[in-house]
């Protein structure tokens, strides 16, 4: 399994193209500089009124494959 921890921060209005569908994944970098991409629908569960804000963990299978994505602060 693999672990990456990374920061994002979105306003609402940037989430609302997420949210709605219109943008399928997002790329982000995690800790270490490695850029990650990962399916847009997982930060759902994430977006409040002021958007999604906070440190985040991913977690991928040995084929890297989603397993889990979780806000840690």
């Amino acid at each position: 399994m693999q672990e990456y921890y990374f920061y994002l921060r979105l306003t609402y209005e940037q989430c609302l193209a997420y949210y709605e569908g219109d943008i399928e994944s997002i790329q982000v970098v995690e800790d270490g500089g490695k850029r990650i991409r990962f399916p847009a629908a997982h930060i759902r569960r994430f977006v409040s009124s002021i958007g999604v804000n906070g440190r985040f963990r991913l977690q991928l299978d040995d084929s890297n494959r989603f397993i889990a994505l979780e806000k840690v602060t």
